[in-house]
């Protein structure tokens, strides 16, 4: 026994793994007893069991074996982790215990199964023993049955899943062994139990005699239905339940019974491929005898009950000619039958041919023969179970009025049948009014049989929606027939046995009619049960039919017509005498008498009596139409005194606001009102009338009687007054119920009226009616005048992006009812505001189907694609003709269908395009056709080409706008559209699913049979298809529900099985909400306290998304996808929530003196230890959902004072602010209880963050700060950073995010820089990793005191012994490697040699990652990329992108909508980070620029010109002024306004003072870049942003303004602008002017006025040359271009215009030859043929005026400057020209001499050539002489003035290129000196004007020009000049083409000029070398000069230190 002993001190889990088996004997004991004592089900100690527990039921010996079963089993009960081990456990028990002698091992082994079923693992446990059953052991098979049996008999047929079961259940009849055979019997006698008949198909074919006993037993059964008697945990409530209530329990267990339907358990049969080869031919045949066996074949085949999808399309179409042509009736009843077979073996999937065959179907009905139109019957039936009422009504409706009685009589009989498979639900109003109205008319027709069929149809229709739903629509009906009715509605049994709506019993229906009537089509697959079908059809409610408001009746609108139907006060109209007895019952009788008398005082005293009579009126007592007859009286509306008339419309508006006014009174006085509505005097008081009317009878009605009353009359001032108010009464009514139909005529009337006031005002009501209707409105004008549909397009434009204003008026009557009635209705709207839809259905529709002859479709399918294409061709022009459609478009939609696979691509294009132009030509009835077309469509996105798939996608999303999602969703044409294994497809679908998804409300619940494919593209192999699947998961999940998602797994592998769990925990974090209801107009009346109804959209991720978007972000795409799986992404995203009414004041009475924390110890610990072993819900969501709130308020509710907690989660956000108020105040005060309540703080202002209220934020921000800087004293170093992997972490990492955009970054950094001197490692880890973000997103300025001495900090934890913050050191030094090279090693001083090679391993490995050459990125880029792959990235994110800041950047370049220009213009990082670096030297720019003036005013001072050479550092100071300004006009383009306005402030000081402006020279373009820049960036973000404060905006405007004017007054400067640059600045500012929002802000009109001033102003001072050109450009472009308002081009053409006339002064200065290149461009694009077509003229006429002013001022001289077009032939603009020069040279002729100096053109002026040269060489030469050079410049000057067109070129040529820019320059000067402007145009390095006047020995006077421009001229000898900025020669032959460079291009290229400039800077400041001999020295120069300039430049460098 010594042995023994060993294995006894073993522990328990080595004993059960022993050789020796007593050894596992004992194992297993102890292991029962320790498994029985564990009470935590979670307890480490089951971990270690995992693995054995299969050996514990696979023991080789029987003993121990029985003895591992017990202790498995308690195992099994008692261990969460259990279900793991749930396969191979239930394979060992089959395998290894089933076969056992033992019974007490097979019951324990049974136990084991059960037990597993009871944790949730049915469907596994059932696998297992379903692969039991082919064992060839029949022992193993025997027990397999029966374990099945048993678990079926105790859990119910919900949890076995039956399918699989029935499936092997006829093999197990057939089995040798008898035992095998008789468990099999009594496993289906088990099975009818559950599901009765259903099972009987499945068993047809076993052995006669086994089916004969089975039968016996059957009947031996019980009629009762089983009950569940064992239930699963989760069931656990369901079990107490049961218990509880047994008796009620039994109706609730018998309806779930009858949910199994037999067509569920049948395997599917494929009969397409079975059919007759040659059935199409003999279908076609003379011969009926042919045509019948063609069709016996497919009867065969069709009988089959379940049928495998296909493309029946041919067959349905064959079978639909037979029915509907053959003449044998025989073959049509058999045709009929094969419909009838395929409709029901397919089902849902039948739907898509339903449409084409009933109409068919219906006809036919017009057949005698009984069995004829029994089969029709059938057939119909039978297809109307695969599609809905809704998609058939307009055929049902269409036969209606049929002239034959048999076809009236079969419909309506038909639409009895249906309606008893109908519900409440499925039968909204909407489908049942058309109907009701059809059958009411049958209801009188003159057939008995007709009149018969009608009534069974409204009585079943009353049956199943009950007498309320169905009363309004018979009023009509006289009692008689309504009885009738009533009678039919008491004799109809729905299936089912279901009590209808309308009370009755309705008895239950016997069993079998039930279960064998295939479940109703309405019901969503899996779950007929009747309880459940009622829910899921009341869930799919709000997307049912059309759009409520959709169909306007004849009379008024939706509502208001339902009123009418009930409540509508009804009055018949009275006699004269009759009024006036009534009149004389409330009114004193000498108000009566005067009514009429002849004094105006008299009739004015009556009205006043009246008055005040009305106003004490009791309601019920007063007699409407007798007053308002009263008031008609002579002289009535034909009042002659104003005061009278007044206090009568007054009197009428008071009686419709407190009397029962009806319709009859209305029209009593309405035509007076309108009569007087557009007088001056009472114009107001017959408004108020018409108001005060349109609330008592409902404005639709009003405002059509109104409208057509007003243009009956001749009067424009009625009509246009009539107009405008109804456009105000659509604003205080709300638009629902009118009807467009009624006044869209009168409304083009009144746009064509030739009174500007009716037009005017039709317009404003237009735009009014575009805010409810939207764009479709713009369908009714479409063929208006171009100049009218201008007009109406900008008051569109005005109105886009507003939203209609909440109605504050409403109908009497229905305010009463909209409380109660309308709340269903709105609901079934699915909230559209009565918007979009309705309009579609007022178009007039045009049939097409008739123009779909068989001679077009035997087209479209023709062999050869030109003819195919022919065929499209034509089909899109008979669409485009008939613009608007009806839905019904003949054999069309399976022709296209075809074409949709056409092999050519170019065909499947052109059908895609039809296939959009479908869909905006049918609308709504577009959903008729999803099934045939649009699925096709989806089949499309597979195809391999792009640009195919893109034209796919346009396609759906055109259908989808139209049709919705619902008719897509539901069937199973999504998820075989998935099963295919094309990746395209794939990525394709599931991207458009992820988008639509998130938008719905409610989904069919066949969204589930995707689920198993969006599985299997989680693990495609193709890495798009994988990513787009999980981005689809959460927004599948946000329909389906986590536990649906789940449970669907259980089918996969468990390898895959593990994977999607994992990933369904993530998508579950990240689940999009729901879109919310759309609110009821009566406002947010019950809306729960807290988190925001809307969920939060996400920041525009496009451009395209953030300005034309169409929907309203608010709308519901719930914070988009994913963000990113952590709480960073809870900063204020944009879009503003709901605000909600302010709630009543709270109880003052509460005392709030208390603390308001209250200090619980370890409390915050304890939450944090829950959080880990997520007891609670983890924080960490995209929007909060209502539990992540319960859960705060729950965890608040301990420490918080109540009031306090009240407040805080109260509705009213002024309340938040009051409580954050408290909170400030208490925060010293109560600091112990703060820090310990923080979690929960921080927490709650994670959920403000979503409420993106400014107000709150700011206040949160507040505290905030405060809390930090307590928490710094406290000495509480955020220790919730270094919480493991935990929400604090999270919290206070998002909190940093936000501090650093509250607050400077560098300020949170010496924060972060104590949390890494930390004891615990994750916290130093945290924290540096936080310093990387920081450095890497705000660059080294962020290290503070200095860099170097933070580096050195960070440096020593590279030592650290903790990995995780040796690597987050090293990550953060490769951060400041990246921003600033080889740098860092100066930095981080010295390390030891280990630390350093770690670093530079790491530093090369990051190099190698970012294959740019120098590590350094800039910011811009960076952010760009991350922006393109998606900030919202899945959730697969990888922790190392876990960089708040980063996704900070990303999101602040969302932010901006141009992602060019991010907010931190870091363009010009290249100097920020210098000039940051060294601190001492940033210093304020005019300062600067002053050192420098004194400094280098005074040694200028010569006394007689002499030849320095210049010094070398020169060039130097030029730089670090340069740089200087290059970093204040970085700043201007800042996303920061306050930042661009100090610098636009810094740069005014310097243009305004003379001397200093000059310093910006060489500037210009950059300047004005920025400008624009900033302009570009308010106009698309700034003005965008509700947060932001108008004011700034105006603020930043004026600075901008003021800045050009400064600039743009000195010619100087203002000729420095470059064309590219002159065109963008040109369109900011015309852009500007046009923008509507500045002129709604205060003072925005004065800034459009400014902005008008200053455009003048740059036309100009600009250099015209580049002026014109700019203009032309941009000119060009917005012709191009359509999408920018049509005032554009209008304005730049006034701007031509201008320039046009500065010309006859200008003319000498431009060069006329780049002008005329781009007037060739502009003809390029815009040929004369071309530019007459365009909508106005103005543009042709403009170039003409143009061109025709260039000739007059040039004469012929101008074909001379075409030099610069290269092929000048072929230049429509040569032509033109020499047009014009022969007409005016015909012209001068003509015309007298006097303006001979302006033409210059005359031939007597004209001087001999001779003598031209001789004058200018004379002048040439005196330019050339030193002495007299100023002479020569002056002459040349006047000679040029008098001779414009002189030719310059011969004396030029041969000189060099620096005397050509002097005599230019020169030139320039004595202009500018004529003008009075002697201004100095001075290199950028010497500043300010040299005002000492200099005297020469000859005591002349001598502007200092002349030395300026021989120093320039030295300069260039010396090479030291900067010729950039060299203007054009004088000969202006510029031989290459100046191209337009865009302002981006000419930036890039001065930064980089700029860049090397400010390296050699840097390198000399570090060399010190002043040596004669450097680099930039040309020439010696004497030392004494040199000396002199050294001493001076040290004296400005220390000064500037």
């Amino acid at each position: 026994m010594g042995d023994d002993s060993e294995w006894m001190k073993l522990p328990i889990d080595q004993k059960c793994e022993h050789k020796v088996w007593k050894a596992r004997l004992n194992g297993y004991e102890e292991a029962l007893k320790l498994f029985q004592r564990i009470e935590d089900e979670k307890s480490q100690e089951w971990g270690k069991y995992l693995g054995l527990i299969k050996k514990f039921v696979t023991d080789s010996n029987a003993v121990a074996q029985l003895k591992g079963l017990e202790a498995a089993l308690a195992f099994i009960e008692n261990a969460h982790v259990a279900g793991k081990t749930t396969g191979e456990v239930v394979s060992g028990v089959v395998t290894k215990v089933f076969n056992q002698p033992k019974a007490r091992a097979k019951e324990l082994g049974t136990d084991i199964c059960l037990m597993y079923m009871e944790i949730e693992k049915a469907e596994v446990v059932q696998e297992e023993l379903l692969k039991g059953l082919d064992n060839k052991n029949p022992k193993i098979v025997v027990a397999c049955i029966e374990t099945v049996r048993k678990a079926l008999s105790e859990f119910g047929s919900k949890i076995v899943t039956l399918k699989p079961v029935v499936k092997v259940l006829p093999k197990q009849f057939e089995s040798r062994e008898k035992a095998v055979r008789d468990e099999a019997k009594l496993l289906a006698v088990e099975i009818y139990k559950w599901i009765r008949d259903a099972l009987r198909p499945s068993l047809q074919n076993i052995n006669s005699v086994q089916l004969k006993e089975l039968e016996e037993e059957w009947v031996k059964l019980p009629l009762s239905p089983p009950k569940q008697t064992r239930f699963l945990r989760s069931q656990q409530d369901l079990k107490a339940k049961f218990e509880q209530q047994q008796a009620a329990n039994r109706k609730y267990v018998a309806e779930t019974v009858t949910a199994v339907d037999p067509y569920e358990l049948l395997e599917a049969v494929e009969i397409l491929s079975k059919m007759p080869k040659d059935f199409y031919e003999k279908i076609e045949a003379k011969k009926w005898q042919e045509r019948k066996e063609a069709l016996e074949a497919v009867e065969a085949l069709t009988k089959n009950p379940k049928l495998e999808n296909g493309d029946y399309g041919d067959l349905v179409r064959a079978m639909k000619k037979v029915v509907g042509k053959d003449a044998n009736v025989m073959l049509v009843s058999m045709a009929a039958k094969c419909l009838a077979g395929l409709a029901t073996g397919l089902r849902k999937k039948f739907g898509t041919y339903a449409g084409q065959v009933v109409p068919t179907i219906l006809e036919k009905f017009k057949e005698k023969k009984p069995q004829v139109v029994q089969a029709l019957q059938e057939a119909i039936d039978a297809i109307f179970l695969t599609t809905t009422l809704q998609n058939l009504s307009e055929d049902i409706l269409a036969v209606m009025d049929n002239k034959n009685p048999s076809i009236k009589q079969q419909a309506s009989l038909f639409l009895a049948r249906s309606f008893r498979h109908c519900t409440q639900a499925t039968l909204p109003k909407s489908i049942l009014k058309p109907f009701c109205a059809a059958l009411i008319k049958q209801v009188n027709d003159s057939a008995p049989e007709v009149r018969d069929a009608a009534f069974e149809a409204l009585g079943t229709a009353m049956k199943v929606v009950g007498e309320k739903a169905v009363n309004p629509f018979l009023a009509d009906l006289d009692k008689l027939k309504l009885d009738k009715i009533k009678e039919c509605a008491d004799k109809v049994e729905l299936p089912g046995g279901r009590k209808g709506a309308g009370g009755g019993s309705g008895g239950v229906g016997d069993k079998k009619s039930a279960a064998k009537a295939p479940p109703p089509a309405e019901a969503l697959p899996k779950s007929s049960a009747p309880t459940k079908k009622t829910q899921t059809a009341a869930a799919s409610k709000p997307s049912a039919g059309p759009a409520k408001k959709g169909k306007p009746p004849s009379a008024g609108g939706g509502k208001s017509k339902k009123m009418s139907d009930s409540k509508e006060i009804t009055e018949s109209e009275l006699s004269v005498e009759v009024c006036e007895e009534l009149a004389a019952g409330v009114l004193p009788a000498s108000c009566l008498q005067q009514l009429d008398s002849a004094n105006w005082k008299e009739r004015l005293a009556s009205m006043e009596e009246f008055q005040r009579a009305v106003e004490t009126m009791d309601k019920a007592g007063m007699p409407c139409q007798a007053l308002v007859r009263m008031l008609a009286k002579k002289p009535g509306w034909k009042e002659t005194n104003f005061q009278v008339m007044q206090m009568k419309l007054h009197i009428v508006a008071l009686i419709a606001q407190r009397g029962t006014f009806s319709k009859t009174s209305a029209s009593v006085v309405l035509d007076g009102l309108v009569d007087k509505v557009g007088d001056i005097k009472c114009g107001g008081n017959a408004k108020e009338g018409l108001t005060a009317i349109g609330e008592a009878c409902s404005l639709p009605w009003t405002a059509e009687q109104v409208v057509s009353m007003a243009f009956a009359q001749k009067n424009p001032k009625n009509q246009a007054e009539t107009l405008n108010w109804l456009a105000n009464a659509m604003k205080e009514f709300g638009f629902a119920g009118i009807n467009v139909k009624g006044f869209i005529n009168n409304v083009k009337t009144a746009l064509g009226a030739t009174n500007p006031a009716v037009r005017t005002a039709a317009i404003t009501l237009l735009g009014v009616m575009y805010l409810y209707m939207g764009a479709p409105l713009r369908m009714f004008f479409e063929d208006e005048k171009p100049a009218l549909l201008a007009q109406i397009d900008a008051e569109f434009e005005k109105m886009q992006g507003q939203s209609p204003p909440p109605p504050i008026r409403f109908t009497k009557k229905a305010a009463a009812e909209e409380e109660g009635d309308d709340g269903e209705e709105q609901e079934e709207d699915g909230g559209g505001g009565g918007g979009g839809q309705d309009i579609m259905d007022l178009l007039p529709r045009t049939d097409i189907s008739d123009k779909i002859t068989s001679d077009l479709v035997s087209k479209i399918g023709d062999k050869n694609w030109k003819i195919r294409k022919e065929g499209l061709d034509e089909v899109a022009a008979i669409i485009s003709d008939a613009k608007f459609i009806t839905a019904n478009i003949g054999e069309l939609p399976l022709s296209l269908k075809g074409r949709l696979g056409d092999s050519n691509k170019i065909l499947v294009q052109q059908t895609l395009t039809i296939l959009q132009q479908l869909a905006t030509a049918i609308g709504p009835g577009l959903k008729h056709h999803v099934k045939t077309l649009g699925i096709p469509v989806i089949t499309v996105l597979g195809d391999s080409k792009p640009n195919v798939r893109t034209a796919a996608m346009t396609t759906l999303q055109a259908w989808v706008e139209q049709t919705g999602m619902k008719e897509w969703l539901e069937g199973e044409d999504l998820s075989e559209e998935l099963k295919r294994e094309n990746p395209f497809l794939r990525q394709e679908m599931l991207g458009w699913l992820a988008e639509k998804l998130p938008t719905l409300r409610t989904v069919p619940g066949d969204l589930m049979l995707c689920v198993p494919q969006l599985y299997a593209c989680l693990e495609d192999r193709n890495g798009d298809v994988r990513k787009k699947a999980q981005d689809a998961l959460p927004t599948f999940m946000m329909h389906l529900g986590y536990d649906k998602m789940t449970k669907a797994t259980g089918k996969l592998k468990p390898a895959s099985k593990d994977q999607v769990m994992a990933m369904l925990e993530k998508a579950r974090a990240v689940m999009p909400a729901k879109p919310a209801a759309p609110a009821k107009s009566g406002g947010g009346k019950g809306s729960p306290p807290s988190p925001p109804e809307e969920p939060v959209p996400p920041p525009p991720s496009k451009d395209k998304d953030s300005n034309g978007s169409k929907k309203l972000p608010s709308k519901g795409k719930a914070a988009c996808t994913v963000i990113a799986d952590s709480l960073w992404c809870l900063l204020p995203p944009q879009g503003a929530a709901a605000k909600k009414p302010p709630a009543k004041g709270l109880k003052d009475d509460e005392d709030k003196s208390g603390p308001i924390f209250i200090l619980i110890p370890n409390a915050k610990e304890q939450r944090i230890k829950e959080e880990k072993q997520l007891k609670i819900l983890k924080w960490n969501f995209i929007t909060p959902r209502d539990e992540y709130v319960e859960q705060l308020k729950t965890q608040m509710s301990t420490c918080f004072a109540k009031w306090l907690q009240d407040e805080l989660f109260h509705f009213d956000f002024q309340r938040h602010v009051k409580a954050i108020g408290v909170m400030i105040e208490r925060l010293e005060s109560e600091s112990e209880a703060t820090i310990s309540c923080l979690d929960l703080i921080l927490k709650w202002f994670t959920l403000r963050f979503f409420d993106t209220n400014t107000t709150v934020l700011m206040k949160v921000l507040e505290y905030l700060k405060l809390l930090f800087a307590m928490l710094n004293r406290e000495n509480y170093h955020l220790t919730g950073v270094g919480e493991s992997k935990d929400v604090v972490r999270k919290d206070v990492r998002a909190i940093l995010t936000m501090l650093c955009k509250v607050y400077p970054a560098s300020k949170v950094f010496p924060f972060l820089m104590d949390g890494t001197k930390s004891k615990n490692s994750k916290q130093r880890a945290e924290c540096l990793e936080e310093l990387g973000c920081l450095i890497e997103g705000y660059g080294m300025n962020v290290c503070q005191p200095t860099p170097a001495k933070s580096l050195k900090e960070i440096a020593v934890h590279i030592g650290d012994r903790d990995t995780s913050v040796r690597n987050a050191a090293l990550n953060t030094v490769v951060a400041v490697y990246n921003v600033c090279g080889d740098q860092v090693y100066k930095l981080i001083g010295n390390l030891s040699e280990k630390d350093m090679s770690m670093l530079e391993e790491r530093i090369k490995r990051s190099a190698k990652k970012t294959p740019a050459a120098p590590a350094k990125q800039s910011a811009p880029e960076r952010s760009q990329r991350e922006h393109t792959t998606n900030p919202n990235a899945t959730f697969l994110r990888k922790p190392a992108q876990e960089d708040p800041n980063k996704l900070n950047q990303a999101r602040q370049n969302t932010q901006h909508s141009e992602s060019s220009h991010p907010s931190i213009p870091k363009e010009f990082q290249l100097d920020l980070d210098m000039i940051e670096m060294d601190q001492s030297r940033v210093c304020e720019l005019p300062d600067l620029v002053q050192h420098k003036l004194d400094e280098l005013l005074e040694p200028i001072m010569i006394p007689e010109p002499k030849m320095h050479s210049v010094s070398p550092h020169f060039d130097d100071l030029h730089n670090s002024t340069a740089s200087t300004i290059n970093f204040v006009i970085s700043q201007v383009a800042s996303g920061d306004i306050n930042t661009s306005i100090q610098a636009l402030a810094q740069i005014d000081e310097v243009l305004r003072q003379e001397d200093k402006a000059e310093v910006m020279s060489g500037h210009i373009d950059q300047f004005l870049i920025a400008t624009f820049m900033q302009l570009r960036l308010i106009y698309s973000t700034h003005m965008a942003d509700d947060r932001m404060d108008k004011k700034d905006i105006i603020k930043l405007y004026s600075c901008i303004i003021g800045n050009m004017l400064s600039l743009f007054s000195m010619e100087s400067l203002a000729r420095e602008a470059s064309m590219g640059v002159l065109k963008d600045l040109m369109h900011g500012l015309i852009t500007l002017m046009l923008d509507v929002r500045v002129e709604d802000i205060e003072d925005g009109q004065q800034v459009i006025r400014s902005v008008n001033l200053l455009v003048i102003r740059v036309l100009e001072k600009s250099d015209q040359t580049n002026m014109i050109s700019a203009l032309l450009v941009l000119l060009q472009d917005s012709l191009i271009t359509t999408a920018g308002p049509p005032m554009f081009s209008e304005l730049v053409m006034k701007c031509l215009w201008r320039m046009i006339r500065f010309l006859p002064e200008t003319i000498n200065t431009i060069n006329l030859d780049r002008i005329l290149l781009d007037v060739h461009n502009f003809m390029k694009v815009f040929p004369k043929e071309k530019l007459k077509q365009l909508k106005s003229d103005v543009p042709h006429r403009t170039l003409k005026t143009l061109l025709h002013t260039l000739c007059k001022l040039t004469g012929a001289k101008i074909l001379d400057h075409l030099s610069m077009i290269e092929n000048r032939n072929e230049s429509e603009l040569e032509a033109h020209l020499r047009r014009v020069v022969k007409h005016s040279g015909n012209l001068s002729g003509l015309k007298s001499d006097r303006g001979s100096e302006k033409t210059g053109l005359r031939t007597e002026d004209r001087m001999s050539k001779a003598k031209v040269s001789d004058i200018l060489s004379e002048i040439f030469k005196k330019i050339g002489s030193k002495e007299n050079t100023k002479e020569g410049l002056t002459e040349l000057y006047e000679y040029k003035q008098k001779y414009s067109d002189a030719d310059l070129e011969p004396f030029l040529k041969n000189t060099s290129q620096f005397f050509q820019s002097y005599v230019e320059r020169g030139l320039r000067m004595i202009e500018s000196e004529r003008e009075g402007k002697a201004r100095i145009q001075t290199s950028a390095g010497t500043t300010g004007s040299f005002l000492c006047v200099l005297m020469t020995s000859n005591n002349e006077e001598l502007k200092p020009a002349v030395y300026y421009e021989r120093l320039k001229i030295l300069r260039q000898r010396q090479g030291l000049e900067n010729t950039s900025r060299q203007r054009p020669p004088i000969s202006s032959l510029l031989s290459s083409k100046p191209s337009v460079a865009s302002s981006t291009d000419m930036l890039h290229s001065k930064l980089s000029q700029l860049k090397e400039s400010r390296e050699m800077y840097q390198q000399e400041h570090n060399a010190h070398s002043h040596s004669p001999t450097h680099a930039h020295t040309r020439s010696a120069s004497p030392a004494a000069n040199l000396d002199d300039l050294k001493k001076r430049l040290e004296r400005i460098k220390s000064n500037r230190q």
